[in-house]
């Protein structure tokens, strides 16, 4: 009797400390949630965690529309996915990093998101509740939930017998207790010690679709709240995930003992209950009782999956407008003829940003000296052009654009694996934007240094009816280059802007500001008289420079 009521009182605290766990975690939950908003994301990627997003994006790419990977790396996007990336759980995450590689071209898709967006932004207790069920939901441990539930699919049902009896042996042996204490005692341990021995091979061959059931559990939990939340702005998502739910009461019976479903963090009660699975096996048969319903039923699931996906990113996107303070709306257009227009564009990763403006319906050649700001002006441009067609935001003070397909070839490298020289990716880069010119969606696309892999001669010519080419398409191009030639030879296609600097005090001085015209600047050859080089080079090289800058050609030294 004595044991009995101590086992009581062990039940009773741990229930105590259980409940009282869960209270604290709500509040630090709802104060981690206020704490993040509008801020950066304090979230670590590995490559492995890289590779795990990119599983959802990889089920539905769209070879020709999306942003590819030349262009997402010339980016820097996925330091622009965790700087938006303030999404509660694995699936909102995942979606987020597929949807920001997929330009929309539906003016009513993108007005749904903005009207989303400005939805969460506004009304902060609706959207606490609703982070507060999409954090319950969590993160996946080490796997990619989207990658994992479709391969749950393929996966075979094992035979539930051996199971079953070792737990009858534990049974049997607990009874015998009651007949010869000292052998029934003996057994049990012993039974119990091999169940525990037994469990762990079939548990770690499936331990990771465990896991995902476990996480689906935890979703199906939270999407009954999030449809109890009775959020009229979300009521055909909540009711879309209501029907699907309901598909899946059959799929929750008796899962309780699965794993840990009401969240993402154990307690003292689950810590018990894993005693419980690792001695009866209840999980790796409750598993296996589970895939051919899952099997069935997978479709919907995903339908859950891309609901939940796209409520929680436009939380983030609107978590990232409150972060920027300075953004506007995009107003997106099908035009004849492609066009964009900004007004105080900057770059969302630089801390001190300088802003820019442009309008053009004309393709753009900037030139500068390096570091003057080309490069990050072209990123921050098709940066925005991404934004604008995924989160319907603009890092900027107005945005106006056709609808484009987003291009670029910048940061290009050797590749060693196949023996290609630089020359060789870069005419490749450039083929794949060619081949993505058609009559119904413009192109944007950005270079940097067109074929600087080659020759001057050969660069020049070459680069020059490349860039014609394009310009003549249903195409608008900005192209940043040191080729002074190319300003004089496209003039009649290219507009023509530059970035400069000044000397001051020996010291060289960037403003980062955008100026109409070729660039006129001879700061290079100042540098060398600052760093004290010969007159004798010094003053021929000027020299040298206002005499192509008048005749369009170049001397021979004598």
């Amino acid at each position: 009797m004595e044991i009995l009521i101590f086992i009581l009182i062990i039940v009773i605290a741990l229930v105590i400390w259980s409940i009282a766990t869960k209270i604290n975690n709500k509040k630090l939950t709802i104060e981690r949630i206020k704490e993040q908003w509008g801020q950066v994301p304090e979230k670590e990627y590995s490559f492995e965690k890289m590779k795990q997003l990119r599983e959802y994006y990889n089920s539905i790419k769209d070879e020709f529309h999306d942003v590819d990977d030349i262009t997402w790396n010339d980016l820097d996007m996925d330091e622009i996915f965790a700087l938006i990336n303030n999404t509660q759980c694995s699936i909102g995450e995942e979606y987020l990093y597929a949807l920001l590689h997929k330009p929309c071209f539906d003016a009513e898709e993108l007005a749904e998101r903005n009207r989303l967006i400005k939805f969460f932004d506004e009304n902060e207790e609706a959207r606490i509740n609703l982070q507060k069920n999409l954090c319950n939901i969590g993160q996946a441990s080490k796997v990619s939930v989207f990658e994992y539930i479709n391969r749950l699919g393929e996966q075979k049902s094992g035979n539930n017998l051996w199971h079953h009896l070792m737990n009858l042996s534990v049974f049997a042996s607990i009874g015998l207790t009651f007949v010869i204490p000292s052998i029934g005692g003996i057994l049990t341990a012993i039974t119990i010690a091999n169940n525990i021995f037994q469990y762990f091979k079939p548990k770690g061959q499936i331990e990771n679709y465990i896991n995902i059931i476990s996480y689906i559990l935890r979703m199906l939990d939270n999407i009954k709240n999030i449809c109890k939340l009775n959020i009229p702005e979300i009521d055909k998502y909540t009711k879309s995930l209501e029907q699907d739910y309901d598909i899946f009461k059959k799929f929750k019976r008796g899962s309780v003992m699965l794993a840990p479903s009401k969240g993402p963090s154990g307690d003292m009660a689950d810590l018990f209950f894993d005693y419980v699975r690792m001695i009866f096996h209840v999980d790796i048969i409750k598993y296996n009782r589970m895939l051919d319903f899952f099997k069935k039923n997978r479709h919907v699931l995903n339908r859950m999956y891309s609901t939940i996906g796209f409520l929680d990113s436009m939380i983030a996107a609107a978590s990232f407008r409150e972060m920027l303070g300075v953004y506007s709306e995009p107003e997106l257009e099908k035009s004849d003829k492609p066009y964009i227009q900004v007004k105080d564009l900057y770059h969302p990763l630089i801390e001190s940003p300088v802003a820019n403006s442009i309008g053009e319906s004309k393709s753009v050649l900037i030139t500068g000296s390096n570091a003057s700001g080309k490069s990050t002006f072209i990123k921050t441009m098709a940066i925005n052009a991404i934004l604008a067609q995924t989160i319907f935001t603009s890092v900027s003070r107005k945005y106006r654009a056709s609808y484009f397909m987003i291009f670029s070839s910048m940061a290009l490298k050797d590749n060693i694996f196949s023996n290609e020289s630089y020359y060789i990716v870069e005419i490749k880069s450039l083929k794949r934007i060619i081949d993505r010119i058609n009559d119904d969606i413009p192109v944007l696309c950005f270079i940097d240094e067109v074929l600087r892999g080659t020759n001057t001669l050969e660069r020049i010519a070459a680069s020059s009816r490349i860039l014609s080419y394009l310009s003549k398409r249903n195409t608008l191009v900005f192209a940043a280059t040191h080729d002074i030639e190319l300003t004089h030879i496209l003039e009649n296609e290219y507009s023509n802007y530059h970035f400069q600097e000044r000397i001051e005090n020996n010291e060289i001085i960037f403003d980062y500001k955008l100026y109409e015209g070729r660039a006129v600047s001879k700061n290079a050859i100042r540098l060398l008289t600052m760093f004290k080089f010969p007159e004798e080079i010094t003053t021929s090289a000027g020299d040298a420079a206002e005499e192509f800058l008048s005749k369009g050609e170049w001397s021979n030294i004598d």
